[in-house]
């Protein structure tokens, strides 16, 4: 079976989009090829490494990357997990599905070291709860497209849900 291909992109590629990475690559490596890049990248947050550690994922060898790294890539999914990547975000011509699911920003974070973290966690709790109910390969037929009324800046792209998740 070909994996299928995801392109996580956030502004920095310094946490969100490298959680979501590295939990695509521990959950589901045998149907996923995971990846994460920014529009404007920056060093990883060192909360999330250790964060994914908890969960006994080591991320700490991922770094940050440009989105126009992957400018030549062809992706199942291309999904923005913040609401600045989703309305920066550069067209891939090879991608067959845009997701959007905007996560609070960990750079943001204030308070001791152990307040931080746990914010952390709550994030990626947050990310690791939304892959599953996204990407597991049992109900990922469920996600269909639809077109992104919300910002008709977008043009053509779509904007993918599950059913359950349109309406209350």
């Amino acid at each position: 079976m070909e994996k299928e291909k995801i392109l996580f992109v956030c502004t920095h590629n310094s946490a969100r989009s490298q959680m979501a990475e590295g939990l695509i690559k521990a959950l589901y490596p045998d149907h996923y090829e995971a990846f994460s890049g920014g529009i404007e990248p920056s060093d990883i947050n060192p909360f999330i490494i250790k964060a994914m550690a908890e969960l006994s994922i080591d991320i700490s060898g991922q770094y940050a990357k440009n989105v126009s790294a992957f400018a030549d890539e062809k992706f199942d999914f291309v999904v923005t997990v913040c609401d600045q990547a989703q309305a920066s975000c550069p067209f891939f011509p090879g991608a067959k599905t845009y997701l959007h699911k905007s996560f609070p920003d960990p750079s943001e974070f204030q308070g001791t070291e152990e307040e931080i973290l746990e914010q952390v966690r709550e994030v990626r709790d947050e990310i690791k709860d939304w892959i599953e109910k996204t990407f597991h390969p049992q109900i990922k037929g469920e996600i269909e497209s639809v077109s992104d009324k919300t910002n008709p800046a977008r043009g053509n792209r779509r904007k993918n849900v599950r059913k359950r998740d349109r309406f209350p």
